[in-house]
């Protein structure tokens, strides 16, 4: 829940606000590249940043940085989660316009001043720039998540992965808002884990509210480095998108509803083809049943077989595409990293309509931080 400030409200500082958790080996790097912004002579810079109750050392050094300079101030994030962190950043910003920063983004050097001209511009309720994703050097699996996370066959067309849109859209990569946003349409939900921020952006929609993004406004994402990870996250991607779609009563785009449906009719089959080849070993071998099973066994193995390998052609053809694009080298390793994104996405999806529609709640296992160590972030 959202307790808004009404007083002390400076008009021309611009507020940062940063959620984060077990951040050690990025926040150094991170604060110094926020201080090298370059923003309007008649603007003023605050940066606070909700510690998610680190353990690895990421608090002592946010805690050198606010002793080092006062702009930076530490909040406390008891909730650990993205949506409590940020609402607990922007309940203390004094600014009139707020501008949302992660860790793992690198930015450039007007990022700030082109998201306060694009609001003065469009008048937007909220404002971003393009999702652009890569990976580190000597890091090729890291590569690889960058490259099929911008590839539109994988990503199902999104024009937040368009680097050259400019326009109006449904959602931007992280935001900037004008104070009265928040004023008129809330806080994030904090009830949500994950896709706090589509919520918040279906919410300002829904409230007659314009969403911009801007080519201009350039950021670089650094994703997942490991395949496991990647899995780990889109599932809960997955997850939580039913919720956020049952509390607006909000049908879901195509390109959310095909993960869960290739995965469903593939678990689907398979349980067919186990259930058939089981009836067919305990019929008797002159009955009706034992023939009718039969076939099932085989119609339903056939059907995963064709289901099987027309998507392994089209990951396959996806990857040739971008490889041909990005560097051949990246070919063995994009097959594994697109199946990542889809399956965990369609099995997560999957669970989530289950619990929707069964528990009425979220499952507490899907609530847990997949971020611990620096070793296992999402």
């Amino acid at each position: 829940m959202l307790d808004l400030k009404t007083t002390g409200i400076q008009p021309q500082t611009i507020s940062v606000i940063v959620p984060c958790r077990n951040e050690r080996d990025y926040v150094d790097v991170f604060c110094a590249s926020v201080l090298e912004q370059q923003i309007p002579s008649d603007w003023e810079l605050e940066v606070l940043i909700a510690d998610g109750k680190s353990d690895d050392g990421t608090r002592e050094r946010l805690s050198h940085w606010v002793q080092q300079d006062p702009r930076f101030v530490l909040i406390d994030n008891p909730g650990r989660i993205v949506s409590t962190g940020l609402n607990r950043c922007i309940e203390r910003a004094k600014g009139s316009f707020i501008v949302r920063l992660d860790v793992h983004t690198v930015y450039a050097h007007d990022y700030i001043a082109q998201c306060l001209k694009t609001w003065q511009r469009t008048g937007a309720d909220n404002v971003g720039g393009p999702w652009r994703a890569m990976g580190m050097p000597g890091q090729p699996v890291q590569q690889a998540i960058a490259a099929a996370f911008q590839s539109k066959w994988v990503s199902g067309g999104a024009l937040s992965r368009d680097l050259d849109y400019e326009g109006e859209v449904d959602t931007v990569y992280l935001g900037s808002w004008p104070r009265q946003t928040f004023e008129r349409f809330g806080g994030f939900d904090e009830s949500l884990v994950r896709n706090q921020d589509d919520e918040h952006n279906l919410r300002i929609h829904k409230g007659g509210g314009r969403i911009w993004q801007s080519a201009l406004i350039r950021s670089t994402y650094h994703p997942r480095a490991s395949i496991g990870d990647v899995f780990r996250q889109y599932r809960q991607y997955g997850y939580w998108k039913p919720f956020v779609m049952k509390k607006h009563g909000q049908a879901a785009a195509l390109r959310h509803l095909i993960p869960g449906l290739f995965v469903a009719a593939m678990i689907s089959l398979m349980v067919l083809m186990l259930g058939f080849g089981g009836l067919t070993l305990m019929a008797k071998s002159t009955t009706t049943l034992k023939w009718v099973s039969a076939w099932g066994t085989v119609i339903s193995a056939v059907a995963l077989m064709a289901l099987t390998l027309t998507y392994g052609l089209a990951v396959g053809l996806v990857s040739l595409s971008i490889s041909r694009g990005l560097g051949w080298r990246l070919l063995g390793k994009l097959p594994d990293v697109i199946a990542a994104y889809h399956v965990g996405y369609g099995l997560g999806s999957i669970r989530g309509w289950l619990d929707v529609w069964g528990r009425g709640r979220p499952n507490p296992s899907f609530g847990r931080l997949t971020r611990g160590t620096p070793q296992n972030r999402t």
